[in-house]
């Protein structure tokens, strides 16, 4: 048990750091998520072959796997932009509010009723953001990406709920990067005739942080996640998942120094949303105690 911990531990430590190399990459957010998932698809398809693990999988079930996927690029789309908008401790705040958006969201995807102590504990979180926009006003643009971010990665956390049974969370994991990639490479085109923003292609360091993003902060931490999993509960898993903001935030602080950028009133704000998480995760131990069973993760 003490080792899964610490697996899950790292993991979300590591995927702490994808905010910093987010900044530090020159490319705009929607070349630098392009460039990630190349280079991830490609890598997790040499490994899967040479280790004997791609399944086949009808095309239908492709595409219904590899739509969630474009969602899942989406979302990195919006928060990678919100970076470059705004800054790390912006866009990490913002993705903060899922409670919020999951409380209005997954009810009209499993059809059930609002859950009003989840509204209740997602407007804490919206008082939270609320506070940050009026006194960073600077960061306006940053904050609505990172809240459209917030909105993406629900949704392809709700539309996994719905296909992972029957799944393995590799080929899950294997087809959605895929999908994702091919989604996005079809809306390339466009996008760089209505926003062209060289360069295109990385140089420099950007090749090397890019391929840490996508071998280290993505495929090997995926790897870590899922072997935690087979020893540690759901609440565990998902309450270790809360300090990848703050993780994300503190090396934002160290690194970037962004503490100066932020207006005093930025930590009350992320203070409400903290609590509002870690409140709404009390609620999940009291009624899945006896729960073990685990969604697959949206890789950040």
């Amino acid at each position: 048990m003490r080792a899964a911990l610490l697996r899950l531990h790292a993991a979300v430590f590591i995927w702490g750091f994808t905010g910093v190399l987010g900044r530090a990459i020159t490319l705009n957010g929607t070349l630098l998520v392009w460039w990630r998932m190349c280079i991830t698809a490609v890598s997790l398809w040499i490994l899967f072959y040479f280790t004997g693990h791609i399944k086949k999988i009808a095309f239908r079930d492709f595409l219904k796997i590899g739509f969630i996927g474009f969602v899942l690029a989406l979302h990195w789309v919006f928060f990678y932009s919100s970076i470059k908008y705004a800054n790390v401790s912006i866009a990490l705040t913002c993705l903060s509010t899922t409670g919020l958006f999951s409380a209005l969201i997954e009810p009209l995807f499993f059809r059930r009723r609002v859950d009003m102590q989840e509204i209740f504990l997602g407007l804490f979180a919206l008082g939270g953001i609320t506070l940050i926009y009026f006194y960073n006003l600077h960061f306006s643009i940053g904050i609505y990406l990172g809240l459209i971010s917030s909105v993406a990665t629900v949704v392809a956390s709700v539309l996994n709920k719905k296909i992972v049974s029957g799944y393995q969370p590799m080929d899950i994991t294997l087809y959605q990067l895929t999908g994702g990639f091919l989604g996005l490479t079809l809306l390339m085109p466009l996008y760089n005739y209505m926003f062209p923003a060289p360069p295109l292609i990385p140089h420099g360091l950007d090749w090397l942080w890019l391929i840490i993003l996508s071998w280290c902060c993505t495929i090997f931490t995926f790897i870590l996640y899922i072997g935690a999993l087979k020893k540690v509960s759901a609440f565990t898993a998902n309450l270790l998942l809360t300090l990848e903001p703050v993780y994300g935030i503190i090396l934002a602080f160290l690194l970037y120094s962004e503490n100066k950028e932020l207006h005093s009133n930025f930590y009350i704000g992320l203070g409400l949303i903290f609590c509002a998480v870690l409140l709404q995760m009390l609620r999940i131990a009291k009624q899945q105690k006896a729960t073990k069973k685990i969604a697959v993760p949206d890789m950040p």
